[in-house]
């Protein structure tokens, strides 16, 4: 059976995930930020920026997993795991304006006719540190959002990619425009804001999604099915249906026993049915079964 310790480790290691990010992000974009200043490059100082709003989605992320966490109560007896998909769709917002505001930056600065000077190579090695550790936050936060089966922590990993994606087109802008082609710094802000867009829609229907009852899927289901067919005493899998709530899954199955047995014994089977499933797929937060005697399906 599932213990009340899983949301403290949960919590703490979501919070201290969140916490380097912070420190990452606040150290990369102060460096990105006078890069940008001092080698004149438009293209980093819009990076600067993206990075910058990395901090303010780390601490969304923290409160949403603070929020997902706690102990089921009168207002909410299912628990309050959906505070994560909240969390996720605040931050897929947070990117998309972030990106829309680097776009429109770029857009001014297209029609004024680009950089007057090219780039220093200062922003050049700026752009491909920023690469390499935003790409490195992007594998350590992805991990313990898998880790810990977090859509916030994941919401938070891609923005980390979106960040790196955002500093290769700074790279290729600030290249372009040190080999005399003005307007290439420029117009990386652009290529920018695309790779930010598609990110935060993933974000927003992947959280979307875990909001409206979905399904688990069906690859899932016939596992659950096979499970708790293969409990002794059940006769069939009548019927089954589960839904994603926040990160966790919901199962509602009707099994098919021996009509001649006692209610003793086909509550035993019940609970039979509702161990196995649980023990065997962890995101599986609750199992309701009801028996049917064999032969009767309504």
């Amino acid at each position: 059976m599932k213990t009340e310790t899983v949301p403290a480790v949960f919590q703490k290691t979501a919070v201290r995930v969140s916490w380097v990010s912070i420190g990452v992000n606040l150290l990369l974009s102060a460096g990105k930020l006078a890069a940008g200043l001092l080698a004149r490059s438009g293209a980093m100082v819009s990076d600067a920026v993206h990075s910058a709003s990395d901090v303010f989605s780390s601490i969304i992320v923290i409160i949403g997993v603070k929020l997902s966490g706690r102990a089921a109560d009168r207002d909410h007896p299912y628990g309050h795991e959906r505070f994560e998909n909240v969390a996720a769709i605040v931050l897929s917002t947070v990117l998309l304006v972030s990106g829309i505001l680097i776009g429109y930056a770029g857009i001014e600065k297209l029609r004024s006719g680009g950089e007057a000077e090219p780039p220093g190579l200062l922003a050049l090695i700026a752009a491909g540190v920023s690469i390499a550790v935003k790409e490195g936050m992007y594998w350590y936060t992805r991990f313990y959002a898998k880790r810990l089966r977090s859509d916030a922590l994941m919401a938070d990993a891609w923005h980390h990619r979106s960040d790196a994606l955002s500093s290769v087109g700074a790279l290729v802008g600030i290249a372009g425009a040190r080999m005399g082609y003005p307007l290439a710094d420029t117009a990386a802000s652009l290529l920018i804001c695309v790779f930010i867009a598609k990110a935060a829609y993933d974000i927003f229907k992947d959280a979307v999604g875990k909001m409206t009852d979905r399904a688990a899927g069906a690859a899932t289901e016939l596992a659950i099915r096979d499970c708790a067919a293969a409990v002794p005493g059940v006769e069939r899998i009548d019927l089954l249906h589960t839904r994603v709530f926040g990160s966790r899954i919901y199962v509602d199955i009707e099994i098919a026993a021996d009509g001649s047995l006692t209610l003793s014994e086909a509550h035993s089977i019940a609970n039979n049915v509702h161990a196995a499933v649980e023990e065997t797929f962890p995101d599986v937060k609750h199992i309701m079964v009801h028996v049917n005697p064999d032969g009767d399906t309504d």
